[in-house]
């Protein structure tokens, strides 16, 4: 799973590299260093280059994600430990288990209390995976019981990120892992410096589950006491569609539409949607049906239905200001309505319905049972690899060093070769065209 969401994540931060806000971050970097950030030419501090990464692996929300929660994986582990590896000499078993152990508690934290984190306020990427950034980062630096169980209490106090995003499609969500990871890294280093910090910062009297979840539901701390056990992370989803983690099995919906019905015969549309997404997805329902930005289209379900009928696709050519812009775009998202349905199994489940009524009042039913490319119905390596070609083309490489960047990665999890050479390798392709 480590080498595919590693094959996923390098795809994702160069087709990200020319966007506004990731030259914005770039250029708000206040001193230079001696790290990647992949797809620049220049070199920036161990932080800031993880912080730019991160950002870019997440900044079309064309990641990873862990069904039931949702929370990103990649985009705060693949960015920590690259960082690190890049300075120091890890070898395969660290590099590996290190990545594997900080993937895992993210999912684990996102078990002991589902959905509480975003009904609070708070985007769970960016709280819980500053934690699976700390347990990275302390061990790949070799850390001790004691400093690593102070690390991941500095990182409490460290973690961050609201979702008021959602009122304007604004930047901020874009960032969350790359400073969730870059406050990994910095906890690390405190606590192997000899900063102390509480160890009960999980389920102590002001922990994290006091302090970033929603009373509402109470924390099952099985899941922290069962690590390791089995792997629980093993599972992660990989997207086929640039756009939110709950807008996917809608989108399928509508490409199956977009197949037999003639977008010209359209009356309206009707989604049956799970409570818990209505106000990430639907509401305020007039920003919805014609959003702001194309990065609040990606978390619009009307916008996302609209762009699968009449487009077919959802990829990252598709959530554009000129796509923005389309009358026919516009006129369709007008035509989308919604209601709750009570047997929906959100979180457990992500799962699409639409009903789509043509011009001579027929209703058309379209449904997806589950979140294409999860546990239910996984990518197979055939597709992750095109989507990883797709993504490179986009960024601007050519076969030849999409070829060379895959050989690399591959490289990266053969314990005959230096890592750090691999890094290297993959620096270099990252800054070409």
């Amino acid at each position: 799973m480590l080498h595919r969401v590693t094959l996923d994540a390098y795809g994702l931060m160069l087709s990200a590299r020319g966007n506004d806000y990731i030259k914005a971050i770039e250029g708000s970097c206040l001193d230079q260093g001696n790290s990647t950030a992949f797809g620049h030419g220049s070199r920036f501090t161990v932080q800031d280059a993880a912080l730019i990464n991160g950002t870019a692996i997440h900044g079309e929300d064309f990641d990873d994600t862990f069904e039931g929660t949702p929370v990103h994986v990649s985009s705060v582990i693949i960015p920590t430990m690259l960082a690190i590896a890049e300075r120091e000499q890890i070898d395969q078993e660290r590099f590996i288990s290190s990545m594997a152990h900080g993937a895992e508690l993210i999912c684990r934290l996102a078990l002991v209390a589902p959905t509480a984190v975003h009904r609070q306020g708070f985007h769970p990427t960016a709280i819980l995976g500053a934690f699976g950034a700390s347990l990275t980062a302390s061990m790949a630096y070799g850390l001790n019981a004691q400093q690593t169980a102070s690390a991941l209490g500095i990182v409490g106090s460290m973690a961050s990120g609201i979702i008021e995003y959602l009122a304007e499609g604004t930047w901020t969500k874009r960032m969350h892992p790359g400073w969730a990871a870059s406050a990994g890294i910095k906890s690390a280093v405190m606590a192997k410096a000899g900063f102390k910090g509480p160890r009960t910062v999980f389920e102590g009297t002001h922990g994290l589950f006091k302090g970033f979840a929603s009373d509402a539901i109470t924390p099952e701390f099985k899941y922290l006491e069962s690590f390791g056990e089995d792997w629980v992370s093993a599972g992660l989803a990989f997207k086929p569609y640039a756009c939110g983690t709950m807008t996917q099995p809608f989108v399928d919906c509508a490409v199956q539409a977009s197949k037999i019905l003639n977008p010209m015969d359209i009356k309206e549309i009707h989604a049956h949607v799970g409570e818990g997404t209505v106000h990430r997805l639907w509401e305020p329902l007039k920003e919805k049906r014609n959003p702001s930005t194309p990065y609040g289209a990606k978390f619009s379900v009307p916008y996302c239905v609209a762009i699968g009928l009449l487009d077919g696709k959802a990829g990252l050519n598709e959530f554009t200001q000129e796509q923005l812009s389309r009358d026919d775009i516009q006129a369709m998202a007008s035509k989308i309505t919604y209601s709750i349905n009570p047997k929906d199994p959100y979180p457990d489940e992500y799962v699409g319905w639409i009903d789509v009524v043509d011009s001579e009042g027929n209703t058309h039913t379209f449904k997806q049972s589950c979140l294409r490319g999860g546990k239910q119905e996984p990518m197979s390596q055939h597709e992750l690899e095109a989507k990883f070609t797709n993504n490179l083309i986009f960024s601007g490489l050519d076969a030849i060093d999409i070829s060379s960047a895959q050989g690399n990665i591959n490289q990266l999890f053969d314990s005959s070769n230096n890592i750090r050479e691999c890094i290297k390798a993959l620096a270099i392709i990252g800054e070409k065209s």
